[in-house]
Formats: C-alpha cells, structure tokens, sequence
C-alpha cells in the first residue's frame, strides 16, 4: 500500500456534512484506485456545537488540526448564530494560526455548464485566482471613536508586507509553470489609487517575475480586472492579488464559471496544514433534502490530492466531474440536477 494521509474532516453546519460525505466518498474511491490510504478524523466545529457549548473553537484545535496532512471542510454558517461569529471564529482564525497565506480559487467552466457571458465556453473560462489569504483589510487592524454619535470615526487599515507580498506572488508564478498553459501572471491591482500598498505589490511583482523568464506578465487595475473577466475571460491564465481584491473578483469568478455549486477552493500553507472547501456556503434551507450540488466538494477533495502530490488521483477525478456535468446532469441548482446529492456522488466515484 502506497502512503497514508491524515485527514480532518470538518462537515460543519447546515448542507457541509451532506456534501463533505460526498467528497469524503469520492475520496475513497481515489485511494482504492491509485494505492494510498486515508486516516479520516472527524471535528465537530460549527454552529450546533457553539450552541451547545458556547465555544467556537476549543483550545488544542489548533495544536491537533496540526497533527493532520490537510483539513477538508463542508461548509460553515448556521442561521442561529449571528453573523461573523462563526466565520471569523472557525475561518478566519485557522487561516491565520495555520498560515494559510494563499487562497487559490480555479474558475472552470465545464462542459454542459451554463454561463452568464453569451459566446464564451469552456475553451474561453479556465483560469486561476490566487488570492493572499492574511494580510490586507482582513488582519483586523483599525479601530472605531464615538461609536454611535454624529462623530464616528471608523478606520480599518490594510497591512501589507514585503514577506506576505512576495510569497504570495512567488506562488503564483510556480503555480503558473506547473500549470503549463498560457504561462501567464497577471497582477490585478489598484495602483492609480492605492498608492502605498500596491507600490509595494508592483515592485515585488516585476522583482519576482526576473527569476521566471518563462512566464508572461500582465497588469491590470481591479475595475478593470471584472470588466476583462466578463468580456474577455480568455485572457487569464493565473491573476495574483490582494485579500479584498481577491475576495471580490474569485465570486464573480464563481458565477461565470456557473456558479457557486461548482466552484472550489485551497486555503494553503505549502509548508504547512492546509484547508480545502466548497465556496457555496451552508445553504441550511436545503439541509437534509438530498437536493444539494455536491460537485464543488468533491472539486475540493480533487484539490487537495493534487496538493498532497496524487496528482494522477485528482486528474481522475476531475476528468469524473466532466463526463458527470456533461452527460448526467440537468442543471448545478440544487432540486434541478436531475439527480439527488448521493447519487451525484455515486456517479462521481463509480466514474473514478
């Protein structure tokens, strides 16, 4: 038997066991096929255990998520918990004392796959974000005076450092080598505006790209950035870009590529533990129904194989997620596949 990976599982709240169930499946399947082994463990962080027990995280979540090769998450968000607290809690807290300083988010359209853009297909839609995953406005810096008086004063400040900066970019031109394609790097930016942080971004961007003589690089502003992502998405190969920019464009990502129930993503340490997961969110109304798009879950296992270096396990199963889209299913909406979460799921291993 080939290697043996630790795996937490997170199923967390609402539709994210359903479809974690469903990755964790097809996971399996892989593993059987390709000679490896999987050492699944089960944490039961979310919102029905906040409730219980008032705690988002316990204290050693940290130190035993450590102990595992990579985390796979369903998804977090529980409608009895107010907003933020979760995913703050659980989300950003990870990513931060895990170090998952890059977000990468593929945008794929697949065969079958409906997308807004009129005239543009699978041939046009196939590029990748990578997003820096804890600098930016997100870090939390700031502060608020006179809170609730005609005086308010808020700050939130966006940290930006040449380490944070430069790693992040780094990835992004191996990850454009490896993915062999256009060979491409676009640095998505505000450089007109944002004077001090992107300046830091720019000049580290052409720095870096002197070590890649093989790689093309491009810049674009983040207005412009959407607008080319619409008209012209052929145009990308791998963009690189700041936490809030990042944020902003890998949604409107999702949606050209068909939406959220397709549309999966790395929260990544390269020398590190990191977290793969759907990008749909919980989608608590549809829980329990077997209705659910399990597909960007299982895009997510794909993810995280290829991570762990099965790269041959996660070609199959993305070629899986093809042949399913393209010749089973009637739709990626939830209640109009065609088929329920289960069964998708079932196709996608037997496929495998």
């Amino acid at each position: 038997m080939g290697k043996t990976y630790k795996i937490a599982v997170m199923g967390g709240d609402g539709t994210g066991p359903e479809v974690a169930a469903e990755g964790v499946k097809v996971l399996k399947a892989a593993a059987d096929k390709f000679n490896f082994s999987l050492e699944l463990t089960d944490f039961d962080y979310g919102g029905e255990r906040y409730i219980r027990t008032g705690e988002v995280l316990p204290d050693n979540a940290v130190e035993e998520l450590t102990k595992h090769d990579a985390i796979f998450l369903g998804a977090i968000g529980h409608p009895d918990v107010k907003p933020g607290i979760l995913e703050k809690g659980i989300l950003l807290n990870l990513r931060f004392a895990l170090d998952q300083y890059i977000n990468l988010r593929p945008v794929i359209l697949y065969p079958n796959v409906d997308t807004p853009i009129k005239n543009k297909g699978p041939e046009d839609i196939d590029f990748v974000v990578v997003r820096e995953n804890t600098e930016g406005l997100y870090v939390g810096a700031g502060g608020v005076l006179k809170k609730g008086t005609p005086d308010e004063v808020a700050v939130q400040e966006s940290i930006n450092t040449r380490k944070g900066v430069e790693r992040c970019i780094r990835f992004a031109f191996e990850y454009a080598r490896k993915r062999n394609k256009r060979k491409q790097v676009t640095l998505c930016g505000k450089t007109n505006v944002l004077t001090f942080a992107f300046d830091l971004w720019e000049r580290a961007f052409y720095e870096v790209a002197k070590e890649y003589p093989d790689i093309k690089t491009d810049y674009a502003h983040v207005d412009a950035t959407c607008m080319w992502m619409v008209k012209n998405p052929e145009w990308f190969d791998v963009i690189v870009t700041d936490n809030m920019f990042g944020d902003i464009i890998t949604d409107l990502g999702a949606m050209i590529q068909g939406g959220m129930g397709i549309a999966a993503g790395g929260n990544i340490n390269p020398e590190g533990v990191s977290m793969f997961e759907p990008i749909g969110g919980s989608a608590p109304k549809y829980t329990g129904k077997n209705i659910i798009n399990p597909l960007a879950a299982i895009g997510a296992a794909q993810m995280m194989l290829d991570h762990l270096g099965e790269s041959e396990a996660a070609l199959a199963i993305e070629n899986a997620i093809r042949w399913v889209v393209a010749e089973k299913l009637d739709s990626l909406s939830a209640g109009k596949m065609g088929f329920g979460t289960r069964e998708v799921g079932d196709m996608i291993a037997a496929a495998v």
